[in-house]
């Protein structure tokens, strides 16, 4: 129940922005969102794939530039000429 009401409220939102979302997107959007969210803030990619059901982790790899020591890790890692 606490989900629907959620959702509701999150559907006038977007409304009120004035997004047109394609119908059945909401729950995407959120799915999104909160991957985005986890990832900014410091969780793992293997834990995100089996929060989200991913059987393959090249899907939930687009999540993975989101992390703050992405860029760190790739300056890390790069080989030097």
């Amino acid at each position: 129940m606490a989900f629907v009401s959620c959702s509701a409220a999150f559907r006038k939102a977007i409304e009120r922005a004035g997004i047109c979302l394609p119908r059945g997107q909401l729950t995407h959007v959120c799915r999104h969102t909160f991957a985005s969210h986890f990832i900014r803030k410091g969780g793992d990619i293997l834990t995100l794939q089996k929060i989200l059901g991913h059987s393959d982790i090249k899907l939930t790899m687009k999540y993975s530039h989101l992390s703050p020591d992405f860029f760190e890790s790739i300056i890390r890692y790069i080989p030097r000429l």
